[in-house]
């Protein structure tokens, strides 16, 4: 089709208008709303996004997925995603994203006053809003937690064969691995992770749910998990799930040195985010005093800021001594962590 010079005007003028009225459309979608990708489930976090709607006004866009996968879809939608806010969980997660340039730093003096500083990344690109720690749970009836200590205990004799934990692929191992490279070294962490493969109880595999039902099965004495699936299978609305955590219990190691391994869940702004001060409104919030209680009672998580006490469910376990390691570590150590366990075979 050809144009006459006053038709291919008045075409170029139509199309400048469609043009311009997409992008006003586009802005208009973007105002007064914040776009999440989420790694933590749906019902894990959309009370306290509708809840943060209720309060400020600002419409929520919540898209949930396996947290490596949305890593993936954040860097190959580059400019163009329309994601403002990335919410994952694990530190070593987090730290991939800053180095994917994924993240961009948030300035907020709240964030900066109420998250520890070894709970956030020194640059604010990321800030942790819940705590987990990863604890030994053991079958009641085969183990005297007096026989209970450290991680570096469960490479003893006694403990040959009796060990479940999930796959080295795992990121939860990863960072504890890299938590041991951090304090305790590379060759003291290598020669760890090789007595710990020789006291399996059966080649790694499942979730940390698995594990605690491989315990009150009577396929191994003690396990390595996250404290919050314990806590979640207690509350179970399953009632094989609740039978098999109602034979185990859970031991915090490493009280009278370093303290327990833990990690977060956290949050930061994306590069391409088109609501910089909704993001940034959002993730305070989820700091804040209100969604740090409703994370502890309803994710079975400990709060990141201090202040806040932790559920009931939480308390009845006892107070512990935590890691002080900067969790930042977790990440910046964790393709040593996995040298470290593929060196020790630990599948």
């Amino acid at each position: 089709m050809r144009f006459t010079r006053p038709a291919l005007r008045r075409f170029t003028s139509s199309l400048f208008v469609i043009v311009t009225a997409a992008m006003t459309a586009a802005t208009t979608a973007y105002a007064d709303a914040v776009n999440v990708y989420s790694a933590r489930q749906e019902a894990l976090i959309k009370p306290m996004l509708d809840r943060f709607t209720e309060e400020t006004g600002i419409e929520v866009n919540l898209i949930t997925g396996d947290g490596d996968a949305l890593l993936t879809r954040l860097r190959s939608e580059g400019r163009n995603s329309p994601a403002d806010v990335l919410l994952t969980v694990d530190a070593g997660r987090l730290y991939r994203a800053e180095e994917a340039g994924v993240l961009q730093p948030i300035e907020s003096d709240y964030l900066e006053e109420h998250i520890p500083a070894n709970l956030r990344d020194s640059d604010g690109n990321w800030f942790g809003l819940s705590v987990r720690a990863r604890v030994i749970a053991y079958a009641k009836d085969r183990v005297d937690p007096a026989e209970l200590s450290t991680y570096e205990a469960l490479t003893d004799e006694q403990w040959r064969g009796r060990i479940c934990v999930r796959s080295s692929g795992n990121i939860y191992n990863q960072s504890l691995v890299a938590s041991m490279l951090s304090t305790q070294g590379e060759a003291a962490t290598q020669a760890w992770t090789q007595g710990l493969v020789a006291n399996f109880a059966r080649p790694p595999q499942g979730g940390d749910r698995d594990q605690i039902k491989a315990l009150a099965a009577g396929q191994c004495d003690i396990a390595l998990v996250n404290s919050y699936y314990y806590g979640a299978m207690l509350q179970s609305d399953d009632p094989e799930e609740q039978a098999a955590a109602a034979e185990v219990s859970v031991f915090f190691p490493n009280q009278d040195g370093r303290g327990t391994h833990i990690n977060v869940s956290g949050a930061g702004v994306t590069q391409s985010a088109k609501n910089v001060e909704e993001a940034r409104a959002l993730i305070e919030f989820l700091a804040g005093a209100e969604a740090q209680r409703w994370y502890a009672e309803a994710n079975n998580e400990y709060p990141a800021i201090t202040g806040v006490a932790p559920s009931a469910l939480l308390e009845s376990w006892g107070n512990f001594k935590a890691d002080s390691v900067d969790v930042t570590e977790l990440g910046r150590l964790n393709a040593q962590a996995v040298m470290a366990m593929d060196r020790a075979h630990w599948k």
